[in-house]
Formats: C-alpha cells, structure tokens, sequence
C-alpha cells in the first residue's frame, strides 16, 4: 500500500509560479516511477511530467515543455511540480502518482497508485 499526499496547489495570476510536492510513504519511494496528471473540469486526466526512479529521465507534455519541471528528493520520499509562466488553461486538479513500470508511461491507466490531488487555480 502507498499513500501520497499532494501540496502547494492555490490561486495565481497568469504569468505566475507554484511548486507543487508529493509526499509519499509505505513503499520504497526510490525504486518508483513518479507522475503528475491533471483533470480539469469536464476533461480527462491528462499525463504533465513524469520521472524515473532515479530522477535522471524525465518526460513532459508538450503543453507544459520549458514552464514546468519534475523533480524528486529520495531522500525526503518527495517529487516535485515546480510550476513556471502559468497559464489559465494549466487551471486543474494536480494529481501524484507511483508507477510499478521501469519506464515514464504517458498513460494514466499505467499508474497504479494516486494522491487526492491539489486544486491549481490560474487567473488571466
């Protein structure tokens, strides 16, 4: 079993920044894949970033490419979302997931465990 809990969500003006953390417990965090999706409103869960188990891979939606950059601390059992040039359109729910595949999958259905997420709310 693994719980993940995801912080820093909030409202910010376009243009702004937000870095999001996923903290995570009852698994060996560093042997995991790490993703971040979004959901907003009347869409589907869309794959934003995601690294492999020893940070050195990462991959991102095109959406989010040169704004937004995943990272993780072993260590601190934490990923993180840092979050740069917010647009309104990145408004959504920022989800954490682990993944039990030795590689970045694209697909939500490739993740097997998820935090509750955190609101990002991005105004124009």
């Amino acid at each position: 079993q693994v719980q993940l809990v995801e912080s820093g969500g909030g409202l910010v003006q376009a243009g702004g920044s937000l870095r999001l953390s996923c903290a995570a417990s009852g698994r060996t965090f560093s042997t995991y894949v790490m993703g971040w999706f979004r959901q907003a409103p009347g869409k589907e869960r869309d794959f934003v970033a995601g690294t492999s188990s020893s940070g050195r891979t990462t991959r991102y939606a095109d959406s989010v490419k040169g704004r937004f950059t995943i990272s993780r601390d072993n260590d601190k059992n934490v990923v993180y979302l840092q979050m740069n040039s917010l647009k309104p359109e990145d408004t959504a729910v920022y989800s954490c997931a682990t993944s039990p595949y030795g590689n970045v999958r694209l697909m939500a259905r490739d993740y097997d465990y998820w935090g509750q997420g955190t609101q990002v709310t991005v105004s124009s």
